[in-house]
């Protein structure tokens, strides 16, 4: 039986900052969207403190002055302070130190959300490779215990400290995992050839965390994937078979979400997953349409897109949830833009549209690749 202690949400006190010249609009934004994080990593942000800094303090990345603010805040009841901005391993101990609390960053939370998200094998080594990637750097010891080499007598001695020992340990273990995501990565390229000699063009389903992706996958196939109100409710990709007015079957994949700040970690350690992205014939950009910021967005998506080195590939713009909207009829404009469709997996409208535009695309494509070959053999 779960105790109250174990159900009782963390009290979370919530720090963003406003770079110079960045607009306000966009460090609000940011900071209304950790207190979005939080909430899916099950902690209750009852505090928010915001803070415009011309040159951002290197020990603690706020001013002492704001940091006793902070600390008074804390006494009200505070269990844990979440930044906004990412912290260094020294400005994370200073913080923790002066406040008296546990201090994490955005990058911290959201590889804690995707702690408690991974189900499969993978899902789970690709988290942990990018939980330790972010530990190592900040990975420092904490008393005489730790450490017996130093620089006088009486301190020099054989063998290693317990933090090389700890430093040492985590690089194996890096080691390891990359080892066995790479036997991952060869299995999906095993699987897309045989799917390419099948001749069946897969079509990736991108977008921001929350979009609808997943709950658009099963409209669209039919499939009974579990969907869920919440930041990055789907890790592992999951292919299904769709076919297309003239009969012709594609295989949509379903990637994780997207984010601003998206931790580099994350993209490194997610390589097998984002694959999946890299090699589709096509991309479905899922944007929700009913989101007060679905502009800001649907450009944050395309930033992580030219990252990841994909943003010249075929896309179809799916403006989802449509039928949250007030007045729908509103953003028929959207559908004027060149391969765009504006849908609701809910209720179903435009999943027609949807399949059309794919494969419009895909014979697009398939008479630009005719007409190369034909351009070679001449």
């Amino acid at each position: 039986m779960k105790t109250m202690a174990f159900l009782q949400r963390e009290v979370a006190l919530l720090i963003g900052l406003r770079r110079p010249r960045q607009p306000r609009w966009e460090a609000e934004d940011s900071l209304d969207e950790l207190v979005q994080l939080a909430v899916s990593a099950g902690a209750e942000p009852a505090f928010r403190v915001f803070q415009e800094r011309a040159l951002l303090n290197p020990r603690m990345l706020i001013g002492p002055g704001k940091a006793q603010e902070v600390r008074g805040i804390c006494e009200e009841g505070v269990d844990l302070v979440i930044f906004d901005d990412d912290l260094t391993g020294s400005q994370q101990r200073n913080l923790e130190s002066t406040l008296g609390r546990r201090v994490i960053d955005r990058t911290g939370l959201i590889l804690d959300i995707f702690a408690q998200r991974a189900r499969s094998k993978e899902g789970k080594l690709q988290v942990e490779l990018a939980q330790l990637k972010y530990l190592l750097p900040r990975l420092t010891g904490h008393g005489a215990e730790l450490s017996r080499l130093g620089g006088g007598i009486g301190t020099r001695g054989p063998g290693e400290t317990q933090l090389e020992v700890d430093r040492r340990r985590i690089r194996r273990r890096i080691v390891k995992i990359e080892g066995e995501l790479e036997k991952v990565q060869r299995h999906r390229a095993l699987l897309r050839r045989r799917r390419h000699k099948q001749g069946l063009p897969t079509a990736a389903l991108v977008g921001y965390t929350n979009a609808g992706k997943s709950s658009l996958l099963n409209a669209l196939t039919h499939a009974e994937l579990p969907v869920a109100d919440k930041f990055f409710a789907t890790l592992d990709p999951t292919l299904r078979k769709v076919i297309l007015p003239d009969g012709r079957a594609v295989l949509l994949s379903d990637t994780v979400g997207f984010i601003r700040k998206l931790p580099h970690q994350l993209v490194a350690s997610f390589k097998a997953t984002l694959e999946e992205v890299r090699t589709a014939d096509l991309l479905l950009h899922v944007i929700d349409i009913s989101h007060h910021h679905w502009q800001r967005q649907e450009q944050g998506v395309i930033a992580v897109l030219e990252e990841l080195g994909v943003a010249a590939k075929p896309l179809i713009n799916v403006y989802n949830k449509v039928d949250k909207l007030p007045h729908p009829e509103a953003v028929t404009f959207l559908t004027r833009r060149p391969r765009s469709v504006v849908t609701s997996a809910k209720t179903g409208a435009g999943l027609a549209e949807i399949k059309t535009a794919i494969g419009e695309t895909l014979n697009g494509l398939d008479e630009a690749r005719a007409r190369s070959e034909a351009r070679g053999r001449g």
